[in-house]
């Protein structure tokens, strides 16, 4: 059965009261290895209500304070990262090394949020009318949460943690139940730094605890990141109750190849970028776009051998590139896809469905799968499918290649491969995707810039991290104001403005 996990807030571990659980799988071995509690709606609700009890007291601290406070919490992170990890692996089936680039990459943003003295100050116009001046001030929201998936346990609670936690809010925080001990290991952390009780908080649940969340009106603020249809469902509810949302949905990143590209530059980044952590990324590139036949044919003869030598592993291993599948539906699900394109038409150049590893027959393994010929009416090239499998759509020229991206239901990240500056600015500019890389394998960028795509890809005005996270997490108070100064002017009945205020 497994040890039994909790719920985490009042700045402690509390059991769950529901009398449900979910099980906790090894991805490794396939064997239960915890039970989570899913909160009930009454759980979810005095949560909120602790939260929205410390909060203002939270908000009331020097900004400096509680940038002092992200600080050290950053410090003991990095103290306890070996152990964050392996519990990380343990749980999701990730690598030791890219666990570690999980948590490292939630890191980056909660440094830049330590930057909350400067980021939250408001603007002032002085003498915009006689003896009058104009001030805004950024105030937290109150009580926000998050609603994390289960591909980056580690990160993306720290991209929404760190800002709205720097911003003056209380957060609380429903991660994935598939692997939920490293939220409740950060919110141990966040404790020991120095927050208050109540301000970071984590409820573990299924839908119940998500409605809950949606549907109570103390939460003012949510963030989701998932598939495409629960994050439109989330937007939508949450909208309907009045609630600010940023709601990221799926992908289908592609990489454009240019026929002046570095071939073995572009097969080496192919690999990590397509394959690791076995596709279980949101910004993994599913679709390679060569441009010209040449191309083509020597791209998918480079990416064929470089993967007969791919290692698949445990989590543990150092020496292997990816590790299991999260579940065994999500294993039944790439297998499932892997068939659909071959029904399709698609020719199936590498097979990973037999795949496994001995010893570790139970687990949730897979090998990579290349599909070449792969075009724009199957199904392996209009949905995500969310595993190591990499398409390859030949593109005639490089108009051809533009608008596969552009055109796609998905837009959330792209890059292009080529040695020609001119062909680089000019897809930046016109491709459809909410983010762009040129010459890099996975275009996620940096903590203090925005993070976000475009159309079924994103719901909502705001993005994750960088300044735009300090948008969603408070609101402006704008502020007239006038002293008095021996001015008698009457009553006005006109309304004022510009220089007649």
């Amino acid at each position: 059965m497994g040890r039994e996990l909790s719920h985490f807030y009042g700045g402690r571990r509390v059991p769950g009261a529901s009398g449900r659980f979910a099980d906790v799988f090894d991805p490794n071995s396939g064997d239960v290895q915890a039970q989570v509690p899913l909160a009930s709606t009454a759980e979810v609700s005095t949560v909120v209500e602790d939260a929205a009890r410390a909060q203002p007291g939270w908000a009331a601290t020097n900004l400096q304070r509680r940038a002092r406070v992200l600080g050290r919490f950053v410090n003991l992170v990095r103290e306890n990262i070996h152990e964050l990890s392996a519990l990380l692996s343990l749980e999701h089936g990730k690598t030791l090394g890219d666990s570690r680039g999980d948590i490292e990459r939630g890191l980056d943003v909660v440094e830049f949020a330590m930057g909350a003295p400067h980021l939250l100050k408001g603007e002032f116009s002085d003498s915009v009318g006689t003896g009058l001046d104009v001030y805004s001030m950024r105030q937290p929201l109150g009580v926000v949460a998050g609603i994390t998936p289960f591909n980056f346990p580690a990160m993306i609670p720290l991209w929404k943690a760190g800002p709205a936690i720097a911003a003056g809010n209380a957060f609380i925080l429903k991660p994935s139940e598939r692997d939920p001990s490293v939220p409740l290991r950060l919110a141990e952390l966040w404790i020991e730094a120095g927050l208050p009780g109540g301000i970071f908080n984590v409820i573990n649940g299924d839908k119940e605890a998500v409605d809950a969340l949606l549907d109570d009106p103390r939460v003012k603020a949510i963030g989701f990141v998932g598939s495409t249809p629960i994050a439109k469902s989330i937007y939508t509810r949450a909208s309907a109750n009045g609630k600010r949302a940023q709601c990221f949905g799926g992908a289908k990143n592609h990489m454009i190849i240019m026929p002046d590209a570095d071939l073995d530059q572009v097969a080496d980044a192919l690999m990590g970028a397509g394959y690791g952590s076995a596709g279980e990324r949101c910004m993994a590139i599913s679709v390679a776009v060569p441009v010209g036949e040449s191309t083509a044919n020597a791209l998918v003869a480079k990416l064929k051998e470089r993967l007969a030598h791919l290692r698949v592993g445990v989590s543990t291993d150092p020496a292997a590139d990816y590790g299991p599948l999260i579940t065994r539906d999500a294993l039944e699900r790439v297998r499932d896809y892997i068939s659909i394109g071959v029904t399709e038409g698609a020719d199936l150049v590498v097979d990973g469905r037999s795949f496994a590893l001995e010893g570790h027959e139970n687990g949730y393994f897979i090998g990579p799968s290349l599909f070449d010929h792969v075009t724009t009416d199957m199904r392996i090239y209009q949905e995500e499918i969310f595993g190591p499998v990499l398409s390859i759509v030949r593109a005639g020229d490089y108009d051809h290649a533009l608008t596969l991206p552009s055109e796609h239901r998905y837009g959330n990240g792209v890059t292009i491969y080529t040695r020609d500056g001119d062909a680089a600015r000019d897809f930046a500019a016109r491709v459809e995707t909410g983010m762009v890389g040129v010459n890099v394998p996975v275009p996620v960028p940096v903590g203090y810039h925005t993070f976000g795509g475009w159309k079924a890809s994103g719901f909502g005005d705001l993005n994750q991290h960088g300044p735009d996270a300090f948008r969603f997490y408070t609101k402006t108070k704008t502020v007239t104001s006038r002293w008095p100064s021996g001015i008698k002017e009457g009553a006005s009945f006109v309304m004022p403005a510009g220089d007649h205020a």
